[in-house]
């Protein structure tokens, strides 16, 4: 009954609608005294569903609105309903009528959308005015930047011009409502910033080699961190936490040391490598391969001060030996026991013995159970310190404080519980505020 009442409807209202003779055949601007013809545009953005970084475009779902004066029209006063100002007409009637020729300039992929028919719809009011609406899919290309990533943000334009008609015949303008965002729409990793930047523009294109008007709207998608904090930036800083505790194992544990160190590193580039799957490959570099670089050159540098620790413990270990084996060793021998006797020390040095008679009688002489240390001659003890102390100065030496004796390996070792935290804390701060500070200049 509906369907018989519309159609009953429409088929009345489409004769009463007059238009000129000559208005089918010339199809021209309706525009006065040269006056070019000023079409307002609005467009309410319903979905943005797809962003994709890989074809770098986005599609878009939009109801968009063209309002112009046709004032050849001529419309009696009986096809409008009592107390109304304007009638919606079928689709059809659009084609009868002069419409401009817009399109969207950088788009992949436009269309209108249709169910059973294609959602759109003509309205005719009091003075003279049409409106043409309809619901449209657009794929639109965005030239994308990843220097920030995963902290940047795409700026992506839609630009509508007229194909055919220069500027002088027909005029774009963005109507009050201008561009209206859903305020249910929610993006999984964006957000849109607002306000949208609107823009109008009456010069030369040189695609077209003319003067044509165009309306520039840009879309402003925000890439959302929380992900990448949680998948990305807080597991690789554990990573490299995780390899500051082989600082603490002691340098016999080698395979515990190595397989931890081993460990955190496939890890990072198992990590990495995930990551690049996610944005296209472009040939400069994004703020997150300067934080995996950083996180990586961090676990590499622990896996090298591991081996540099390692040869100088073992230059330590060859050292002492050789200390031990080249150090005098003195023996007291009592070759007769009797008063007034003389007796023999005999001194193993290297491979070289040496002996020397000594009154053990005498006052000023040691007794036999005296430390062989203390019988050696001043000159002899002198030059025995002296060669151990230059067997290993570069990796052992003697506290001036304490007397104990101070490994260079236990010393880097521990000097690196310290360091690398405090590196790593400066990266951090260094990397973030700078990071920050970009994101909010290309705003």
């Amino acid at each position: 009954l509906c369907n018989d009442v519309t159609s009953k409807r429409n088929h009345t209202l489409k004769p009463r609608v007059v238009l000129p003779e000559n208005y089918v055949k010339e199809m021209r601007p309706p525009s006065r005294k040269g006056d070019p013809v000023v079409v307002e545009f609005s467009i309410y953005v319903v979905d943005v569903n797809s962003i994709n970084v890989e074809d770098m475009d986005f599609r878009v779902d939009m109801f968009i609105r063209q309002t112009w004066i046709e004032s050849r029209l001529q419309l009696p006063e009986d096809i409008f309903e009592e107390g109304d100002d304007h009638v919606t007409l079928p689709p059809e009637f659009f084609n009868n009528l002069w419409h401009p020729d817009p399109y969207f300039l950088n788009s992949k992929v436009t269309e209108i959308a249709e169910l059973t028919h294609k959602f759109s719809s003509v309205t005719l009011y009091r003075n003279q005015t049409v409106r043409y609406a309809a619901r449209m899919h657009a794929i639109i290309a965005c030239q994308m930047e990843f220097q920030l990533y995963p902290m940047d943000i795409q700026s992506c334009p839609i630009y509508i011009e007229s194909f055919s008609y220069s500027n002088q015949k027909v005029r774009f303008r963005w109507s009050v409502a201008g561009v209206t965002i859903n305020p249910e729409l929610k993006l999984l990793q964006y957000h849109i910033g607002e306000p949208l930047r609107l823009e109008e523009t009456n010069g030369y294109m040189i695609d077209k080699d003319g003067n044509y008007s165009r309306l520039v709207v840009y879309f402003r998608f925000e890439r959302q961190i929380g992900h990448h904090l949680i998948q990305t930036f807080a597991p690789s800083s554990l990573v490299v936490m995780l390899s500051w505790f082989s600082f603490w194992l002691d340098l016999d544990a080698i395979p515990g040391r190595v397989t931890l160190l081993v460990t955190c590193m496939l890890t990072l580039v198992t990590m990495f490598t995930g990551l690049r799957a996610d944005i296209p490959p472009v040939a400069y570099v994004k703020a997150l391969d300067l934080w995996m670089a950083g996180c990586m050159m961090f676990v590499f540098a622990a896996l090298g001060e591991f081996v540099v620790v390692k040869v100088l413990d073992k230059q330590y270990q060859m050292n002492k030996t050789k200390a031990q084996e080249s150090m005098p060793r003195i023996i007291p021998v009592r070759l007769n026991g009797e008063k007034g006797s003389c007796g023999t020390v005999a001194a193993w040095e290297g491979s070289g013995v040496r002996c020397r008679k000594v009154d053990l009688t005498s006052p000023t002489s040691p007794p036999a159970t005296t430390p062989a240390a203390h019988q050696v001659p001043g000159a002899t003890a002198h030059l025995v310190g002296v060669e151990r102390r230059q067997s290993i100065l570069q990796v052992a030496w003697l506290d001036a404080d304490t007397g104990q004796e101070r490994v260079l390996w236990r010393e880097i070792d521990k000097l690196s519980r310290v360091v690398f935290p405090a590196l790593f804390l400066l990266f951090v701060t260094m990397y973030w505020p700078v990071l920050l500070l970009k994101t909010k200049a290309s705003l």
